[in-house]
């Protein structure tokens, strides 16, 4: 089991208060549980679903603090000799200690149930109560709500959401997607979006009948919207809204961009302010192969005709560059490949408009081609890039 699969179990796992977390613990060290009580701490065990016995860790410094929070903050009553037994008892007993002494961090974590054992690269999933988990782009196997049951199913680095479930309010998930990474959602509905580097989307775990179906984006998405005109599907980035019955679009709508965009690959969608709201009469209306673009201090939108392919190629890992500025590029490829680039020469190429294709080249050669066509000066290490 991935580490990262192990910290989502703990957190779907534990359930039991702190004092009967510790009262338990001290008598399973010391011998003295009962059957039933041992039943509960198995139960908690099982709730983990441990696939194998030797659970990774993140860094040789996460398997000390571990160690450490071990030593600490067991019951001080309990022998040494008995510790030392316990750990050379066998490899799932090794799990059960690992398990119960991050549980103990978590527990006593007075900020954050999820600041101190969350990757900054990890997709996470928050539910509903707030709950994180952290989601694997390799896993496999059911998405859960608060209460256990399977609302959906996740297949490496997608998750299907079931319509199968009757609910009378509204349920949200949200997702994150961090630096370097990319996911795709299919909601309750058939709608898929593919989610990308940097983005977040908070979604109905199911829609409802006689509500407009309603998400909310920061970053980018690509959206293919299952037809349903008794239900139009709108996208609520912040400023901007998009309403649609059916289509297929791309929305970019990073908060530190200048502008918000919606090209149109095909159907027909409805742009329109947050402070204004949709109205028939004064909405902007998008046609295929048109840009609407919102400027976020004018509180305009514009419109342009736009070759799409350049707007989506990232559904397919792909990044193609089109009169495109120098700062942008460098915050393109900062979310694509999850590194941080720092300028120190201000005055370089500041009106120079950048047109370049990238497959699946690394970001050295990426690096170098800038550099042989553009003359740019650069030093890279620790996912670092300084240009001077």
């Amino acid at each position: 089991m991935s580490s990262e699969l192990f910290m989502v179990h703990i957190y779907t796992g534990l359930k039991m208060e702190e004092q009967e977390f510790r009262t338990l613990l001290d008598k399973y060290l010391n011998g003295s549980i009962t059957n039933s009580e041992k039943n509960v701490l198995e139960r908690f065990e099982n709730e983990l679903e441990f696939q194998n016995s030797e659970p990774a860790f993140f860094s040789e410094k996460h398997k000390n603090e571990i160690k450490i929070a071990l030593w600490k903050n067991i019951q001080k009553g309990a022998a040494k000799e008995k510790l030392i037994k316990m750990i050379r008892w066998s490899a799932a007993a090794a799990v059960f200690i690992i398990f119960i002494s991050i549980g103990h961090i978590y527990l006593n974590s007075s900020s954050s149930k999820t600041s101190r054992i969350i990757p900054e690269n990890a997709v996470t999933l928050q539910l509903e109560d707030g709950t994180i988990r952290i989601v694997n782009n390799n896993g496999q196997g059911n998405i859960l709500d608060g209460q256990g049951k399977v609302v959906g199913q996740q297949e490496g680095a997608s998750i299907k959401y079931s319509a199968t479930q009757i609910k009378k309010k509204l349920v949200h998930n949200s997702l994150t997607v961090p630096y370097g990474k990319t996911f795709v959602l299919q909601l309750s509905d058939g709608t898929t979006a593919h989610l990308n580097a940097g983005s977040s989307m908070r979604y109905p775990v199911q829609f409802i009948e006689g509500l407009n179906r309603e998400v909310f984006i920061t970053g980018e998405a690509y959206l293919k919207v299952v037809k349903d005109t008794k239900h139009p599907f709108i996208v609520n980035t912040g400023d901007l809204n998009v309403r649609v019955l059916g289509t297929q679009f791309n929305v970019s709508s990073y908060p530190e961009d200048d502008l918000s965009e919606v090209v149109l690959v095909e159907g027909s969608v409805s742009l329109y302010t947050d402070s204004v709201g949709y109205n028939v009469e004064s909405h902007t209306l998008l046609e295929p192969n048109f840009k609407g673009s919102f400027n976020k201090s004018s509180n305009k939108i514009d419109t342009s005709k736009v070759i799409t392919s350049i707007y989506t190629s990232w559904v397919s890992g792909k990044l193609v560059f089109r009169n495109i500025t120098f700062k942008k590029l460098l915050k393109k490829l900062e979310r694509h490949y999850d590194v941080s680039i720092i300028n120190n020469n201000n005055t370089l190429l500041m009106d120079e408009r950048f047109n370049a294709n990238f497959g699946d080249e690394p970001i050295e050669k990426v690096l170098e081609e800038l550099k042989t066509n553009y003359k740019i000066k650069y030093n890279y290490s620790d996912d670092k890039i300084i240009i001077h």
